[in-house]
């Protein structure tokens, strides 16, 4: 077009003038081919730009770990699902919030920080930890990495992208480690062990905190050759220390344990137990790891001393308490606290007629049986209650009886043993012999009150039942009948034939008084002639009955001294024993008066006194009773 204007005007000749249309359209063409180059160019950068963003967004799309797209003021441009699943929003919903607004309080200055430094070009890139926000309120832990955008010609900052990893389990993890090691530290610290590590690849042995402090040494101080720890123990300890550490270094021994003396830094000895394992050996079985524990034990053995001490103290008080129990007269029986024998003297043995041998382990009742002498009752031998305090169980009317059904009166002590936290351990059962002077007892029992002579009951005894016997009266009604006996022409027996005669005779006297009356009626002499009787059995009617063949049985006594015959009778004055008749001295008396009544109207008679209406009356008594013949 150019030369269709110009060439008229410039007036060229044809050869001129197809040399410029040539030229012309050589430019035209170069010219095409040039734009096509170019245009060619643009639409291959535009095509690359497309992937390039298209790779891009599917990266960020498809990433495992969030991404976002973060604004200069802190406003999210862009979110991946990732990055939003994880705080629990939607694109939409995280996409319309900033940084701030979704980070822990406590680490929101961090990101303002981070912030500054990018915008003051003091750093390009970041990483580091922080805490997010759910949208439910609730923590959660992430790990951030990016860098800034910037303008390529100016380098202003654009944006950030920053990629964003959950880090929230590790978190847990870590800590849940953390407060077992604090726990475990706890633990060594508390038990006063410590932790020792050699690995000879590292350059030694290294000693936990707790240890070189136990030692008083500073940290690291004890760290490295990994036999300086012999010659820190006692002398006396090194030899068998080493053997045991050369037995296990050979494999010899599963692990390594001893217990020694090492000196701690103030120059002390201090008890340790260690025990350790290696862990790792080389191809030809040479030692490269072992790990093992130190035991602070000063205390347990300074207990360990202690206890042989008194041990040995113990032994031989139970030395000597067994040569006492072995000595003295009385049997001793011991139990534990589930009444099995743990002990028995020579004594007990030959009272149970049970050897030791086949006694001990046994339960006690298998060698101790004791009765009440009156009951017949098992007496029970068993712990305390817990509501009770402990004492001795006194018995003095036991009977043991033994497994051939022998018996033997004992006397017996039963104390429980209690330890020092006031627990029940067992029985300790002391016992003797007691029959001779359960015996003893007896007789002095019935002598003091039955009458020496006859074996009828004394007068002292006989009061005593008499007042039992008018307290019943006066409590639960009922009557008895009480009889004075008093003896005609006693006195010329004794005269003429002497005190043999009349013991003789009082014998009788007594013998045919228990034959005349009941197994329940019970008979005394009060003295010399004088004899009583309670009808304890029958009808008021049967005393002037009983009294009468009183008299009879008196009066026909067939008594008979040196061969010369003696007779004699009896006067009896009756009284009733019944509420409202007065004390027993009262009874008696009017008894007593009674039979003198008896005696006044000549003998051999019944007389009974006046009832307390007549007293009252001033009547006189009844007349004797003259006695059958």
């Amino acid at each position: 077009m150019t030369a269709s204007v110009l060439l008229p005007a410039l007036e060229l000749g044809t050869d001129a003038l197809k040399v410029c249309l040539q030229i012309s359209v050589a430019v035209t063409a170069v010219t095409l081919f040039v734009s096509a180059l170019f245009i060619r160019k643009i639409i291959d950068d535009r095509r690359q730009i497309a992937e390039s963003e298209q790779r891009f967004r599917r990266a960020m799309e498809d990433s495992a770990i969030g991404v976002a797209i973060v604004g200069l003021d802190g406003r999210i441009v862009q979110a991946n699902p990732a990055f939003a699943d994880m705080l629990g929003y939607t694109r939409a919903e995280i996409e319309a919030l900033t940084f701030f607004q979704i980070t822990h309080p406590d680490d929101l200055q961090i990101g303002r920080e981070t912030m500054t430094s990018l915008k003051e070009g003091k750093i390009h890139s970041f990483h580091f930890e922080k805490r997010y926000l759910r949208k439910d309120g609730t923590p959660v832990w992430a790990q951030l990495a990016g860098s800034v955008i910037r303008e390529e010609e100016t380098g202003r900052p654009l944006y950030l992208v920053s990629q964003i990893e959950d880090i929230d389990a590790r978190k847990q993890a870590e800590a849940r480690i953390a407060e077992a090691e604090d726990r475990w530290n706890f633990a060594l610290t508390s038990a006063g062990q410590g932790i020792w590590s050699l690995d000879m690849r590292r350059g030694g042995t290294t000693y936990s905190d707790t240890w070189v402090k136990m030692l008083g040494y500073a940290d690291g101080e004890l760290d490295g050759d990994p036999d300086r720890w012999l010659t820190m123990i006692h002398p006396d300890d090194q030899e068998r220390v080493a053997e045991a550490d050369r037995a296990h270094l050979a494999g010899e021994t599963p692990f390594f344990e001893a217990e020694f003396r090492m000196r701690h830094k103030d120059g002390r000895w201090i008890w340790i137990l260690d025990r350790g394992k290696a862990i790792e050996r080389d191809g030809e079985g040479r030692l490269i790891r072992a790990i093992g524990s130190l035991t602070d034990i000063t205390e347990r053995k300074e207990a360990e001393a202690r206890l042989m001490v008194s041990a040995a103290m113990l032994a031989d008080e139970k030395e000597r308490l067994r040569v006492t129990l072995q000595s003295i007269g009385d049997a001793v029986i011991c139990t534990d606290a589930a009444n099995r024998i743990t002990f028995m003297n020579p004594v007990a043995e030959k009272l149970t007629g049970v050897v030791v041998g086949e006694a001990l382990g046994k339960q006690l009742g298998h060698v101790y049986w004791a009765v009440d002498e009156e009951s017949g009752q098992k007496i029970g031998l068993s712990r305390p209650s817990t509501s009770e305090q402990p004492h001795c169980d006194q018995n003095t009317r036991a009977v043991l009886v033994r497994r051939d059904d022998t018996r033997c009166s004992i006397r017996q002590v039963v104390s429980p043993i209690m330890n020092d936290r006031d627990e029940f351990c067992g029985l300790v059962i002391v016992f003797q012999d007691f029959s001779d002077a359960r015996a003893l007892q007896r007789q002095l029992a019935y002598a003091a009150a039955h009458d020496a002579l006859t074996g009828l009951a004394n007068r002292s005894s006989f009061i005593r039942i008499m007042e039992d016997l008018v307290d019943q009266c006066r409590l639960n009604g009922g009557e008895h009948q009480f009889m004075f006996v008093d003896l005609d022409h006693f006195k010329a027996v004794n005269d003429t034939g002497g005190h043999a005669a009349g013991d003789a005779l009082l014998k009788r006297v007594a013998d045919a008084l228990r034959n005349v009356l009941g197994p329940e009626d019970i008979v005394a002499r009060l003295g010399g002639d004088e004899f009583a009787v309670v009808l304890k059995s029958g009808a008021a009617a049967r005393g002037p009955i009983a009294a009468r063949s009183i008299i009879d049985a008196i009066g026909n006594l067939d008594f008979r001294w040196d061969g010369r015959p003696h007779s004699i009778g009896a006067s009896i004055g009756l009284a009733p024993i019944r509420a409202g008749y007065g004390e027993v001295d009262e009874i008696i008396a009017r008894a007593d008066a009674a039979c003198y009544a008896a005696k006044a109207a000549g003998r051999g008679c019944v007389s009974a006194a006046p009832d307390e209406d007549e007293i009252s009356k001033g009547g006189l008594p009844p007349p004797p009773l003259a006695a059958a013949s």
